[in-house]
C-alpha cells in the first residue's frame, strides 16, 4: 500500500484527485487529505508517506514556503507540486524549492498523475540511496566522518543560540587489533558492525552516532549535560560487554570498549576543544583498565 498525502485547501480538487486514483492502471494507494498549511506540514513531518501532492495556493501562504519549511526540518518525502498556473516561473521555483515534479491542475489525467507519482517515488528512492552513500559509513551504517563534522558544527551553533548543553562521547573498542589478528578481518568487520548497532541502540532518535575512525565511534548528544552523557556512555559499554558477539560459522567473541565524555561549554569553548577533552578522557579510561567510561572532569583530576 502506497500512502499519499494531498495538501490542498480545495475539497473539490481533492475529490478530483481521488477520482483519478480510481483509474490508475497499477498499484494500491491510500490517499489522505489535509486542507491547511499547518495541518499538512504537521502530517508531512510526521512521516509515513511515500509521496505528497502539494497545492501552490494554501490560503494566505503557499506551497513553496511549505516545501522549504519541510526541507529545513529534515523531511525527505518526495513532493509533486500542483498549481492552476500554466505560465510563469512557478515550475522552476517549485523545483528549486525541492519538489521532484510539477503538474498543472487543468491538464492532469489519471495517466499523467500516475506517471508523476511513479517518477517522484523512484527518483526520491534514488536520491535517498545517494544520500546514504554520501553520509553513511558503508560497513556500520552509522554516520561517516564528514557528516559527523557537519552535524557537530550545526549542533554547536544551535547549542550556543539556545544556551543548551551539548555532549560528545567517544567510544573505542578495546584490543580490536587482536580480534582481527586472531579471527581475521571478516570476523572483525562483523564484530564492528554489531558493536555499532548495540551502541547506536543506546541513544535517542535526536542524538547521532558516527564512525569516526577504524574502531572509534562518536556520539553527539543534544541538550545533554556531562553527567547524563556519562550514563549513556556506560549504558553503551554495558550493552557491548553484556554478551559475546556470535560470528557466522565461527566462535562467539567477547568485546569491550572504553569511552571518554565531555560537554560544551563545560569542558571547552568550542566543539574542537570538547572533542579533545573527550579524547583525553578516553585515554584515561584506557589507562585505568579499559571497559569503562570516564568524564572529562575526572580525566583532569587524574594524576
Amino acid at each position: 500500500m502506497i500512502r499519499v498525502l494531498v495538501i490542498d485547501d480545495d475539497r473539490l480538487q481533492f475529490r478530483l484527485v481521488q477520482a483519478h486514483f480510481k483509474n490508475f492502471q497499477a498499484g494500491s494507494y491510500q490517499l489522505d487529505w489535509s486542507a491547511t498549511y499547518e495541518g499538512g506540514l504537521e502530517r508531512l513531518l510526521a512521516g509515513g508517506y511515500e509521496v505528497c501532492l502539494l497545492d501552490y495556493r494554501l490560503g494566505e501562504r503557499d506551497g513553496l514556503q511549505l516545501i522549504r519549511e519541510a526541507a529545513a526540518a529534515g523531511c525527505r518525502t518526495p513532493i509533486v507540486f500542483l498549481t492552476a498556473e500554466s505560465a510563469g516561473t512557478v515550475d522552476i521555483q517549485a523545483m528549486e524549492a525541492g519538489a521532484l515534479d510539477y503538474l498543472v491542475k487543468g491538464e492532469i489525467s489519471p495517466r499523467s498523475l500516475e506517471r508523476s507519482l511513479r517518477y517522484a517515488t523512484k527518483l526520491g528512492a534514488t536520491l535517498e540511496a545517494l544520500r546514504q552513500l554520501a553520509t553513511r559509513d558503508e560497513l556500520t551504517g552509522l554516520l561517516n566522518r564528514r557528516e559527523y563534522d557537519r552535524i557537530l558544527a550545526e549542533e554547536e551553533d544551535r547549542a550556543r543560540r539556545f544556551g543548551h548543553p551539548l555532549s560528545i562521547v567517544i567510544i573505542d573498542l578495546d584490543h580490536f587489533k587482536a580480534v582481527n589478528d586472531s579471527h581475521g578481518h571478516p570476523a572483525g568487520d562483523h564484530v564492528l558492525k554489531e558493536a555499532a548497532r548495540r551502541i547506536a541502540s543506546s541513544i535517542r532518535t535526536v542524538d547521532r552516532a558516527a564512525r569516526i575512525g577504524g574502531e572509534e565511534i562518536a556520539l553527539i548528544l543534544v541538550q545533554t549535560g556531562r553527567s547524563s552523557a556519562l550514563d549513556v556512555a556506560m549504558r553503551s559499554i554495558a550493552l557491548l560487554a553484556g554478551s559475546p558477539i556470535p560470528i557466522p560459522g565461527g566462535p562467539s567473541i567477547s568485546v569491550t570498549a572504553s569511552a571518554g565524555v565531555a560537554e560544551l561549554p563545560l569542558d571547552g569553548g568550542t566543539c574542537s576543544e570538547v572533542v579533545a577533552a573527550a579524547d583525553r578522557a578516553l585515554y584515561a579510561a584506557k589507562a585505568a583498565g579499559r571497559n569503562r567510561a570516564v568524564a572529562a572532569g575526572e580525566a583532569r583530576a587524574a594524576p
